[in-house]
């Protein structure tokens, strides 16, 4: 019998320099083991909120289900003259880039603009994998992206974005490159096909622009020389595990000595990690994204996509404590790196942007770095031999906080800023041997506080999942996951909360098809649920909550509160 695994049966993404530089399968059932891309006809909208659909769902997956959609918020926008720009148009086959070219809209001016939204509407048909793709302007990554898994007669897509903060870049003419890397051939059909377009908004007394970065570099390189009049700086990586299989799943990964077909000396504890001459100034726990081929079960994900699949988010650091040493002219050197990835091994793509703000009102901003604590790496896996007919497991806890603070001299007086961060990560691995039983909970937490000024923001984040793949009698393959991305947001001045902010995300799913026949006998039943709410000022109108459930791909549930 063929052993089934979630890292076995899923190809891996190629991407190099930050580019997708592969040329097989992207992350994905591999081709042997992928279940049907049943055909569909165009799905009918969800039902209206608080509402289910009048049909019952069918009794298994068939030949027509609803387009991929998420719970999350549109974004916002004010009611305010707009123009619209194509960013994009491209048909992606294979691993060439599209290249193009932008110019800010006439009618618009160019900028400050209350709100500038990036939409990406994508449509595919046939047979194809997931894949992952970005599209950067000018060099500076706006988005980060995978896709959904398509059918033979079609599905339709769009991602919405709220992209203001690179305004520096927008405000100019830039060359523009996008990439969703792919394959086409007779058995792999699927052409994504994509538009993108910028719309933006203008500022008016109602709706003022926002404070936005005055300068967007992005790190094509490590070594970088930044504005001297510098008074706060960013930075945002596109962080993501991909390339070579293993760290898509790096979350999964066993030290050497267990028999797992995945493996990380050091087992799955990883950090993305910023550092400014070769200090460590950063530290972040990346989020374990799950794509819409994860965990063995694309029915999982046909509808309702995990967390963040669509919109990959960047992790941000302030890096603001050193900016006075940045600030002397000189090159300096900021590189990115992910602690725990096998020495040699390839993996992760972490595109970076800084995003500095400037004092206008000074040639040079003097100040020093006048703190740096951090802890030493604290972590270790701990493997437990299976018993006969019993399960190994592999215990792992890892975590690291780091402590930078500094002062500039600025034209409205000296601003201390401090910045504390803690990750933590634990999770308990269970697999049989032969891996036909695979399972994990997993618990990643982030907590940052910055100070600057009077002003403190502290937020708290935590991610979870916890998840098992089974191969049962009859070759039936199941897949039980929940998913969580939670974060909760406040600023403090003068000791008092000003702003608040909460974020829960969530997504459950069992699925279950029969593996090793062809794809008219699978047989597939799946019931999935997303739910995500956001209050306070992050929120539209301070409180958004959705609630999105399937079952064999029609859509049960569609619910709105507040």
């Amino acid at each position: 019998m063929r052993r089934h695994r979630i890292t076995g049966l899923l190809g891996a993404i190629a991407l190099a320099a930050g580019t997708l530089a592969a040329a097989g399968p992207a992350h994905g059932l591999t081709p042997a083991d992928a279940p049907p891309a049943h055909g569909l006809t165009r799905a009918a909208p969800a039902s209206a909120p608080g509402r289910t659909p009048a049909d019952p769902p069918p009794a298994e997956f068939g030949t027509d289900w609803h387009d991929p959609l998420t719970p999350a918020p549109p974004v916002t926008r004010p009611a305010t003259r707009s123009c619209e720009v194509t960013l994009a148009e491209a048909q992606f086959r294979d691993f060439t880039p599209y290249q193009g070219s932008y110019a800010p809209p006439a009618g618009c001016g160019t900028g400050p603009w209350a709100k500038v939204v990036l939409r990406l509407d994508g449509k595919v048909k046939g047979r194809q994998y997931d894949r992952l793709g970005h599209l950067s302007l000018g060099g500076v990554e706006i988005l980060r992206t995978s896709t959904p898994q398509p059918s033979p007669d079609g599905i339709t897509w769009s991602v919405e974005k709220d992209v203001t903060r690179y305004r520096d870049t927008l405000a100019r003419p830039q060359p523009v490159e996008m990439l969703i890397g792919n394959v086409v051939n007779d058995t792999y059909t699927g052409v994504i096909d994509v538009k993108v377009t910028l719309t933006f908004y203008a500022a008016d007394g109602r709706n003022p622009a926002p404070d936005t970065p005055d300068r967007v570099l992005p790190l094509t390189s490590p070594s970088v020389t930044t504005p001297r009049n510098t008074e706060r700086l960013l930075a945002e990586v596109y962080a993501t595990g991909s390339g070579g299989g293993c760290e898509e799943y790096w979350y999964m990964t066993t030290p050497d000595a267990a028999p797992y077909s995945c493996k990380a000396a050091d087992g799955p504890y990883r950090e993305v990690q910023v550092s400014v001459d070769g200090q460590l100034a950063g530290i972040a726990a990346p989020f374990p994204t799950v794509w819409t081929g994860g965990w063995s079960n694309p029915f999982l994900w046909y509808v309702t996509p995990g967390p963040r699949a669509f919109d990959v988010q960047p992790i941000r650091y302030d890096l603001t404590p050193y900016a006075a040493l940045l600030n002397d002219g000189r090159p300096h050197r900021i590189e990115v790196s992910v602690a725990g990835v096998p020495a040699g091994q390839s993996g992760w793509s972490t595109p970076t942007n800084l995003l500095l703000w400037q004092d206008e009102a000074r040639q040079v901003v003097t100040g020093a770095l006048t703190r740096h604590e951090q802890s030493a790496p604290a972590g270790h896996s701990r493997w437990t031999p299976a018993e006969p007919g019993g399960q190994h497991r592999l215990d792992t806890e890892g975590g690291r906080r780091l402590t930078v603070a500094g002062y500039l001299n600025t034209s409205h007086g000296r601003v201390a800023t401090t910045v504390t961060r803690a990750v933590r990560g634990t999770s308990v691995h269970r697999w049989t041997d032969g891996e036909n039983q695979d399972a994990l909970t997993a618990t990643w937490t982030d907590e940052e506080s910055v100070t600057r000024g009077p002003a403190t923001t502290r937020t708290e984040r935590t991610y979870t999942m916890d998840g098992e793949t089974t191969l049962g009698a009859g070759d039936r393959l199941r897949t039980v996951i929940s998913l969580g991305d939670r974060a909760e947001t406040v600023t403090l001045r003068g000791g008092k909360a000003v702003d608040r902010s909460r974020l829960d995300d969530r997504y459950t799913g069992d699925a279950t098809y029969t593996a090793n026949v062809p794809r008219d006998q699978r047989h597939a039943v799946a019931t999935t649920s997303a739910h995500y709410r956001l209050y306070g000022s992050q929120a539209p109108g301070g409180c958004y909550d959705r609630a999105v459930d399937t079952v064999q791909g029609t859509v049960t549930v569609d619910r709105r509160h507040c």
